[in-house]
């Protein structure tokens, strides 16, 4: 029998999904080369260098792969004060629709005054490297952060991770293909787990194959040979099903995985709303323990997200179990 947080969460869900039509939405496509820090017309997660909060302190671009990519790096943040004990982990994942973007100022930074270390990942580009080689990117970030645990004094027990836009679907991906070996690839640490403790999915894509059919009237197609989605499939997307079943969250359910928080704007025209209510369903459905939020009005990646009050949701997430 469900718990009453199951059994609350569905009701959240459902009730959104009763009340609202699912809003359809579009990704736009790449219509020229990428601007620094942003993908194929998708704001990108993290926002550029800025000025570090007073208290932390960072470590920039660490190669998790040996002898890798460019952009098979991370970057830490810790406090400035050393904790007596090893913290726990919040890891970002930045959006860029997987065309680019940068791991630089990310949306989590907030949770290193809070009693957290957070780490940001960058990844290959669907430019570089076709799906499932984001996969193997994040994975080995993970394995990477868990074999360094005690270097950089994280809990190895106590990961979490999550994402805005296609860094939401890397992150929901981490969180539902923990122990799937054939996803983990050979980029180092090999032994080491990649699963995570919690996920924090803000806005991202789930079933690629959906999202021309959930797309409003006249919306730009997700389906073109030159859509973000197409682009990291290597072809269009209804061509590529059996591809976009690898990289669909959905696919690997179970009740095994760990607790998400989904966030979603009902006004996001770039990814469909009904991404994040089928993969809380799927969740719902295994026995896992889901919180979905709406919030109301919100487009792709509005500042609202970041609002004090979803930073204040999102604290209280990841603490309740990692911290």
């Amino acid at each position: 029998m469900k718990s009453k947080n199951f059994a609350k969460a569905t009701a959240i869900v459902l009730g959104i999904a009763m009340s609202l039509p699912i809003v359809a939405m579009r990704m736009a496509a790449q219509q020229a080369a990428p601007q620094a820090g942003r993908g194929a017309g998708l704001p990108a997660g993290g926002r550029g260098p800025a000025a570090l909060p007073a208290g932390v302190k960072a470590q920039t671009n660490i190669p998790y792969v040996e002898n890798g990519s460019r952009n098979q790096v991370l970057d830490i943040y810790l406090p400035e004060q050393p904790s007596d004990k090893p913290l726990p982990l919040m890891i970002w994942i930045h959006g860029g629709a997987w065309l680019g973007g940068s791991q630089a100022n990310p949306p989590a930074l907030f949770l290193v005054n809070k009693g957290f270390a957070v780490a940001s990942i960058q990844h290959r580009f669907s430019s570089e490297a076709k799906w499932p080689e984001q996969a193997y990117d994040v994975k080995a970030a993970i394995r990477f952060l868990r074999a360094n645990a005690a270097k950089y004094n994280f809990n190895p027990d106590r990961f979490a991770v999550g994402g805005d836009s296609s860094g939401g679907h890397l992150a929901a991906f981490l969180g539902t293909s923990g122990g799937v070996k054939e996803m983990e690839g050979n980029l180092g640490n090999p032994g080491v787990s990649s699963r995570v403790q919690a996920v924090v999915d803000w806005f991202g894509p789930t079933d690629l194959t959906l999202m021309q059919q959930q797309s409003l009237p006249g919306g730009m197609a997700h389906d073109t040979p030159n859509s973000p989605e197409s682009s990291l499939l290597g072809g269009p997307v209804q061509e590529r099903k059996d591809l976009a079943k690898t990289a669909n969250p959905l696919t690997y359910v179970d009740k095994t995985d760990p607790p998400f928080l989904i966030m979603h704007g009902d006004n996001d025209m770039l990814v469909p709303w009904g991404q994040s209510v089928i993969l809380a369903k799927a969740l719902i459905d295994a026995g896992v323990e889901v919180s979905m939020k709406t919030i109301p009005g919100a487009a792709h990646e509005d500042p609202k997200f970041r609002a004090p009050e979803n930073q204040r949701i999102v604290e209280e997430f990841v603490s309740r179990f990692i911290k």
